[in-house]
């Protein structure tokens, strides 16, 4: 049985500034290509069976950059769509909206936590099968794989929450003892010798 490896973009302008960032297609700043290419070394001994990637170039790229063939575009490995709430930050809402949770609120004019829910189910549904062949990656967003992490385990949406991700993190899902578990989360590639460490940014 293989693991489920859930690969976060690498930094945007919006990611660093913790703008939200769904539909707007943002390419990576050069920060972000050089988390992306540390990542390649990363994976290096990795071999995958299915690489799904989301629409967004911020994903294809470092995807590409990551050293990963990607196999399929997924519409459902896109970010949480954050509507009314595309580009600002969560201090900004806080202003007018103080008690707003992303994770029990949704967004307005966008998705709902169990609308999100909703298609990250439908990836693990078509993966899930997959990893009796080997390793698949999928290649995505914040939010939505944290969503998808919390889905795996059992969780409802809002279990994400709880699931920081950095940006340029490979986290790591499979099994123990037959049950679906978290067996690494959030961890970033090393740092490739004599290079300063990338603030990794979130929401």
């Amino acid at each position: 049985m293989g693991e489920l490896l859930l690969i976060r973009h690498g930094e945007t302008t919006w990611s660093a500034s913790l703008q939200h960032t769904s539909y707007t297609d943002l390419e990576l700043t050069s920060a972000g290509e050089r988390q992306a290419r540390t990542l390649a070394a990363f994976l290096a001994d990795r071999r995958f069976g299915t690489v799904l990637a989301s629409p967004r170039s911020r994903a294809l790229r470092t995807a590409q950059l990551a050293g990963l063939t990607v196999d399929a575009v997924d519409e459902d490995l896109s970010e949480w769509d954050y509507g009314e709430y595309e580009g600002i930050t969560t201090a900004d809402i806080h202003q007018d909206r103080p008690d707003w949770n992303i994770w029990t609120d949704g967004c307005p004019g966008g998705e709902s936590p169990d609308e999100v829910g909703e298609r990250l189910d439908r990836v693990l549904a078509r993966v899930t099968p997959l990893l009796d062949q080997g390793n698949v990656a999928l290649v995505g967003h914040a939010h939505s794989l944290r969503v998808l992490g919390a889905r795996w385990i059992g969780l409802p949406p809002s279990g994400g929450g709880r699931l920081r991700l950095d940006t340029a993190t490979v986290s790591a899902l499979g099994h123990e003892h037959g049950r679906q578990v978290i067996l690494r989360w959030n961890q970033p590639a090393p740092p490739a010798p004599g290079t300063a460490t990338d603030s990794a940014a979130r929401h």
